[in-house]
Parts: structure tokens; sequence; C-alpha cells
């Protein structure tokens, strides 16, 4: 029910009554009813953002924004503590014994025999080789951080970790508890592209394990994006019959509709079934899903719902051996009884 005429004056009058006392508000009182009564937070950016600025004389870059953000990022910090570990802490302890090390503090045992001036000498000695590495290296110090190499743009990370729902695409954690990182599925030096079909959403702890994986591998799964086998339908449909494509995959209309615009989509490669498929043809197949779906919701608007199918194996239906998912639109009072869907694969199991 819309508000009545009375009402509708209240609302304006408590508008400018709210408005008439931020405006007596000193600005002490409206940063702190701000903090108090209005700041909505979906992270922890705000709150951070705000002390990093009150405790620098009320200005900060976004550098120093983000330092102080990191600071508070555990996951971040829990990904260092392994790097410490694994790297730095092994080789000053076990390699050379500058340092010891008791459950999880490290320590240089002779600290306590160094004066104040040898100190100094020794920190700047160590600032010394950190710039002398950085000026050479430069920014691909960094590239640990992830197993692709090379620059990946802000709009592909975004459209990656907006795909994932902010999950990592392996196990599942979401990125609030453990920072996310994007992934060449093959990596650019086995012949991985740039596309969006071949990254993924990993958590470090994924993707430092998945560079432990066999590089002739990747490199021959690499090569079998390009297998197609004479005589096969779907590896010969000429270009001219694609409504839409992407570098893995392409979507048709099927020559023998269940309904009208019922689509295959088809990963290009020659793979018998949908098991069979490698994950960047699967974000391939979905992506190409949803194109189709938008494009045909905005083409006939009788189109109220869809099945979503694929035939695996003789025993399931499948006549054409390459791999195919079919996307069936379907309307209002197209068959007497929708229920049941997909069960009707086997007829007797449709109704329940």
């Amino acid at each position: 029910m819309g508000l009545s005429e009375g009402d509708l004056m209240g609302e304006i009058w408590a508008l400018i009554g709210y408005k008439a006392i931020l405006l007596k508000m000193t600005d002490f009182q409206r940063l702190k009813d701000y903090i108090q009564n209005k700041m909505r937070m979906s992270h922890i950016y705000q709150p951070v953002m705000l002390m990093e600025l009150f405790t620098n004389n009320g200005q900060a870059s976004s550098e120093q924004i983000a330092k102080a953000i990191l600071q508070l990022d555990k996951s971040q910090v829990d990904y260092y503590k392994k790097i410490t570990k694994q790297m730095p802490g092994t080789v000053l302890t076990k390699n050379h014994n500058i340092t010891t090390k008791e459950k999880d503090v490290y320590k240089i045992e002779s600290f306590n025999s160094l004066s104040d001036a040898e100190v100094d000498e020794l920190v700047d000695l160590c600032q010394s080789k950190l710039d002398e590495y950085i000026n050479k290296r430069g920014e691909r110090i960094w590239q640990h951080r992830t197993n692709a190499s090379g620059y990946i743009s802000g709009t592909i990370r975004y459209e990656v970790l907006k795909r994932a729902k902010y999950r990592c695409e392996l196990c599942g954690i979401s990125a609030e508890d453990k920072a996310l990182e994007v992934d060449h599925i093959i990596p650019r030096s086995l012949g991985g592209e740039d596309d969006l079909t071949n990254f993924q959403a990993l958590c470090y702890t994924c993707n430092s394990m998945k560079g432990n994986k066999d590089d002739a591998d990747l490199r021959d799964i690499s090569k079998s994006y390009k297998k197609r086998e004479e005589g096969c339908l779907f590896c010969e449909i000429p270009k001219d019959r694609f409504i839409i494509e992407n570098k893995l995959a392409y979507a048709i209309y099927d020559g023998y509709p269940v309904t009208d615009k019922h689509t295959l989509i088809i990963p290009k490669r020659h793979v018998q079934n949908y098991f069979d498929l490698h994950q960047p043809e699967i974000n391939a197949c979905n992506q190409l899903i949803q194109k189709m779906k938008d494009r045909i919701d905005n083409e006939d608007l009788s189109v109220t719902g869809y099945n979503i199918g694929i035939n695996n194996g003789e025993d399931a239906g499948q006549t054409i051996f390459h791999c195919h998912i079919h996307l069936i639109p379907r309307r209002t009072g197209d068959v007497d009884e929708p229920k049941g869907g997909v069960r009707g694969v086997i007829p007797s199991k449709q109704q329940y």
C-alpha cells in the first residue's frame, strides 16, 4: 500500500527536521553519528580507512589505507607465515645457522652481543641488499603469488571472481576467509591463453598445490584442445551455422528441435562426453549457456523455463558421440504435465 498524503507529509517533515539537526551538529557529532548509526558494513574497509585518516592528521594515500587493511587480513598473514617457514626460515635456520627456531619463534642467539651501532649497520646492509634486488628484478619478485606469468587485467580479475561467486573454485572457501588469486588453468608458458575460460579463482593454498602438477601433462592438455575427428558431425559443423562461439565452444540450433530455439552448446575439441571435459571447456560451455539463455529471453517473451540436459553414453540416449549440451526453452502449456522435467527420460518415473 502507498503512503497517504498525511503520512507522506509526515515523512517529508521528519526528513526536513533531520537535516536541520545535521546542520546544527559539530563536525565531531556528525562523524560520530555516521560511525555509530549510519555505517553499513559488508567488510572491514570503512572503519579501517577512517582510523587511518584520523591517525594521520586527516589524510592518507590509498597505499597507506591498503597497508592498514592488509594488517587485518588474516589470510594474507597466514600466507606469508607459510612463506616464512618454507623459505627464509629454512635457509637461515637449517642451512646457515644464522637463526634458531623454538615453536613458532625465530631468534638470533648472538643478538645481545651486538652494539646498537652494529645492529644499525647490519640493518643498513639488509636494506641495501633489498634495494639492489628490487631494482634488478622489479615487479617479478611478486610472481610467486600466482602461477600465471604476466599481467592480468582488472576487468578479467573481476569477471573471474564474480563467476566464482568470490569462492575458491577447488575447495570452496570464501574470499573473506582466505585470499583468492586469479590463475591460468593452463599456464601461458605451456600454451594457455588469456581467455576468460582459461582462468579460475583459487585460494592461495589450492594455487600453491596446483603448482606441483606435472608440466608435461599440462602441455598435453593444451595441445588436446586442437583435437578434431574426421567424419564427426560436430567437428565439421560449418562456422556459418554458429549462433555464438568462444575460444573452446560454440552454440547452434538443434537440427531436430524439441521446442522452438532448442540449442546445442558444443565443445570444439572432439571429446565423447561431459565427464571428459577440461575445466576451461566447462567454463566455456557455461558461458555460452548463459549467453544463449539471455538471447532467447530477449527474443521470445513466451519462454518461461528451460531444461538443460546431456546424454552421456549410448544407454543414456547419446547418438552423436561428441559431447553436446541441450538448452531447451519451455513455455506454459507446451506439455500437459510438466512436473518432473528431466525425470521424463524414464517416462514411468516422471510423475512422483
